[in-house]
């Protein structure tokens, strides 16, 4: 794993990094889904939208961890 990273001068952890991939994977999702009628199946969307959030996350952070 990588200490920080470097973005012209500015040290920023990754972490913050992959959230805001994360945030933008998740903004595109949620106008497919929304696009598509899913969010009517959804009981609490502000929870489900964060939990998506959570995953994406996850899912983000371990495949950097492994390819880095």
């Amino acid at each position: 794993m990588i200490g920080e990273i470097d973005l012209y001068g500015v040290l920023c952890p990754p972490l913050l990094i992959w959230l805001a991939i994360a945030l933008l994977l998740s903004a595109a999702l949620r106008y497919v889904l929304n696009r598509s009628g899913f969010y009517r199946y959804v009981w609490h969307r502000p929870l489900f939208d964060l939990a998506l959030l959570v995953m994406l996350l996850a899912g983000v952070s371990a495949l950097a961890n492994h390819i880095f």
